[in-house]
């Protein structure tokens, strides 16, 4: 008898939900909600089953709202999806959490929307070594869009034979990638260099920082950034000063290399006392221009120019000044080096001139006395 029921309740649901006029008004949260490491440094995959009582709706709209962050954070990620799998990059060294309901719209809920409680699933890798085990200070940079290069100081309490080792993984590697040109402090790792990136660009990258010693695991650190963020461009090449009475006038050129010269701002500052260490640089121009010009009415005390570079607004959120400008240019002034040339020039021929004349004078006098 209980198994009639069942049957029939479930022809009733079924004919209700493809064309009657009863529409449903409630549904189930997505089953089996689980977070999965793949073991590519932080890129964790969110995956969850559609609700178990759910029966195929031809006349609904089935989503998913999908909630995820490190537990700490103040701000919920949130996704609309139709799919039953989603990832991202976390940061490992912090709980995951994760959160999902199931979103019903259409002719089964008479064209509103319903929603289920949420689904909870929270993920923590093992942290094993002590905490000060784990390295300090990292910190990475993408020099001139050609090499990262990323360094670290050891923990304070690493145990002796303890060795670091980094890896790193972005999208389009089948799996993590060991680092093959360590930087090295007194025989321990301290950094890598890594070239040929040119395709981890403008998408996370993941690094993890781990080790062990014949006595204990260290703790691991992971990273996840992006490159064009890191990027810290050479030097502007080929500066160049050319001054007149009224103005100074320069220029220079990008540096040569992987940086792109659409992606460049430039920073131009002006200082007096010919560019001494104790000279103060003030702050002239920022643009994306490769020339500044400046009236020396305004500056006329300006002795020395520089410039530097880096990426702009267009190519990254953020990044590392490039150094300035290796020469220094020399400018208070020199424009009147040719009139006072000329006048000192001009004084002379007119002393020579004055004594030629008096000594004829003199010549002139005594044959007069003579006669």
């Amino acid at each position: 008898m209980d198994i009639q029921w069942i049957c029939a309740g479930t022809v009733i649901i079924m004919w209700f939900c493809t064309g009657s006029s009863i529409h449903l008004t409630s549904v189930d949260p997505p089953h089996n909600l689980q977070i999965i490491d793949p073991g590519l440094l932080g890129h964790l995959y969110i995956e969850w089953q559609p609700p178990s009582s759910l029966l195929p709706l031809d006349q609904c709209t089935i989503k998913y709202k999908l909630k995820y962050r490190s537990v700490g954070d103040a701000d919920w990620k949130v996704v609309f999806t139709k799919k039953l799998k989603y990832g991202d990059g976390f940061d490992l060294s912090k709980t995951t959490e994760a959160k999902v309901q199931t979103l019903l719209e259409g002719r089964c809920t008479n064209e509103s929307e319903v929603r289920s409680d949420w689904a909870h699933a929270t993920f923590q890798v093992p942290t094993p070594g002590e905490l000060a085990s784990q390295i300090r200070d990292f910190h990475c940079v993408y020099y001139n869009w050609e090499q990262l290069t990323c360094t670290w100081q050891v923990g304070q309490l690493v145990p002796p034979g303890a060795r670091y080792e980094f890896y790193y993984w972005y999208e389009g590697l089948d799996h993590a990638v060991q680092c093959d040109d360590y930087i090295q402090t007194h025989g321990r790792h301290t950094g890598c260099n890594l070239q040929n990136l040119r395709q981890a660009e403008y998408i996370d990258f993941n690094v993890c920082v781990n080790g062990s010693s014949e006595a204990t695991w260290l703790r691991p650190s992971y990273f996840t950034f992006h490159l064009q963020n890191l990027v810290k461009p050479s030097p502007p090449e080929k500066l160049s000063v050319s001054i007149s009475a009224d103005e100074v006038h320069m220029t220079w050129s990008p540096p040569d290399g992987s940086t792109p010269p659409h992606c460049l701002d430039y920073e131009v500052q002006l200082a007096g006392d010919d560019g001494d260490a104790d000279a103060t640089w003030v702050f002239a121009s920022s643009q994306v221009e490769t020339a500044f010009t400046f009236s020396r009415a305004n500056r006329s005390h300006v002795s020395c120019v520089r410039v530097r570079g880096k990426t702009n607004m267009f190519c990254a959120d953020k990044g590392f000044w490039s150094e300035w400008t290796q020469e220094c240019f020399y400018v208070s002034h020199l424009y009147l080096l040719p009139a006072v040339v000329f006048s000192f020039l001009s004084i002379c021929i007119i002393f020579i001139l004055a004594a030629q004349r008096k000594k004829r004078g003199e010549k002139g006098g005594r044959g007069e006395c003579d006669a």
